[in-house]
């Protein structure tokens, strides 16, 4: 059952202000409580909690996007920049099943921190001042080990969903793993949050409710009545040196396995979109994008939007899509429920932010790790099987896509 906002919900004061360049954003965040979205040192970091709303259940965000249109409506905005990001904010995160164990949230900061294109802001929710940086704490390293599906279970179970898709019960299902490690349970979150914004500059770095990563991944953008999309889906280690780099990335995109598994994607991306908007165009061919350790396949979706959703409203109709479930979408999340011994939790899900007027921007929870309170850390990778896929090399892949926590922690 979903916590929604209602008649009842608080009127919240809201006012946003330009400020002096407040330097790296990290620095301002809680060192236990980070709130973040963030894509090369751009974006919004929170401070504290004016609003707290948590939602369950097959309609989760569908509830949330209902929950923050009564916030919209109840709140008093004064916001003369009016930039993505200023007013009204709220930074969420989206459990991937309906039955997980972890709620799905929707925080609004007392404080938010801003920054775009070169124009800094302060916004007020209630009480709250402009934090200042604060010096990092002590460095920590978690060793990380196998969860409940070490890499010989992870094999038998891709072998088994190869099974099942040639046996035509469906065309492709994406099979996670997790590795589970510890730090202190005072330990500086900002350590790790610091280290992937440095590593992976080109990705959302994020961090909201102790789920900490960096996506490469655009579920959906709303922006001034414009709706983009990045789909990834198939993926390969980068060369060893530059010429074997181009050979890997010249191998992905003529990969008729990875083609497969990319059409499967951005089919179910265009589906999800399609009946919100209008003049849809997607790239004509998937373009190979190079992060610092893989290439992967990408599309990028851009439409005009005609029903007046939010960017929640998108995520709902888009989530789960065939890049972190598989297709047909109900057959695969069958399968990942009988193939996976673990609760994905937020892992796959959407986390960024919705503003005041329903844009924002949406990613994908990829290449992130759950913080428990205990200073457990478990951290999560999948790989997208179909016909033709070969264990081992789905295991090598996890393990690449896991690299950038397991770094970072450590």
């Amino acid at each position: 059952m979903g916590t929604r906002a209602n008649r009842s919900s608080p009127a919240l004061a809201v006012v946003t202000e330009a400020i002096p360049d407040p330097g790296p954003l990290v620095a301002l965040l809680s060192a236990r409580h980070p709130l973040l979205f963030m894509r090369n040192g751009d974006g919004i970091a929170g401070c504290g909690e004016a609003l707290r709303l948590e939602f369950r259940g097959p309609s989760r965000i569908a509830d949330a996007a209902a929950a923050w249109r009564a916030v919209m409506a109840a709140a008093t905005i004064t916001d003369p920049l009016a930039l993505p990001g200023t007013g009204l904010v709220a930074i969420g995160s989206f459990a991937f099943a309906p039955d997980s164990a972890a709620a799905s949230v929707l925080i609004v900061p007392s404080v938010v921190i801003g920054r775009r294109n070169g124009v800094a802001w302060l916004t007020h929710i209630g009480t709250g001042d402009l934090p200042h940086p604060t010096a990092f704490g002590s460095q920590f390293r978690a060793t990380f080990s196998a969860g409940s599906l070490p890499a010989s279970a992870f094999m038998a179970a891709v072998t088994d969903a190869v099974a099942r898709i040639d046996a035509g019960q469906l065309s492709k299902v994406v099979i996670a793993r997790e590795i589970v490690g510890h730090i202190a349970a005072d330990a500086d979150l900002r350590l790790p949050i610091a280290a992937l914004a440095r590593s992976y500059p080109d990705t959302f770095t994020y961090a909201v409710d102790g789920l900490i990563g960096s996506s490469p991944e655009t579920l959906i953008r709303v922006q001034g009545g414009t709706v983009t999309a990045r789909v990834l889906a198939g993926s390969t280690a980068r060369g060893t040196d530059a010429e074997a780099d181009r050979q890997a990335a010249s191998d992905l995109a003529a990969s008729l396995k990875d083609l497969d598994e990319h059409e499967f994607a951005l089919a179910s991306v265009l589906t999800g979109i399609e009946p919100h908007s209008s003049g849809l165009v997607a790239s004509a061919e998937p373009f190979a994008l190079k992060l610092p350790n893989l290439w992967h396949l990408a599309s990028d979706v851009t439409g005009t939007l005609t029903d007046g959703s939010s960017a929640l409203d998108l995520a709902a109709a888009l989530h789960p899509t065939a890049a972190v479930a598989g297709a047909p979408t109900a057959a695969a999340v069958a399968a990942i429920a009988e193939l996976e011994p673990f609760d994905r939790g937020r892992y796959a899900g959407p986390v960024g932010w919705v503003g005041a007027h329903g844009g924002g921007e949406w990613a994908v929870a990829l290449r992130c790790a759950q913080v428990s309170a205990d200073g457990t850390v478990t951290a999560y990778a999948g790989a997208g099987i179909v016909s033709g896929s070969i264990a081992e090399r789905e295991l090598a892949e996890t393990t690449l896509k896991l690299r950038p926590i397991v770094e970072a922690f450590g």
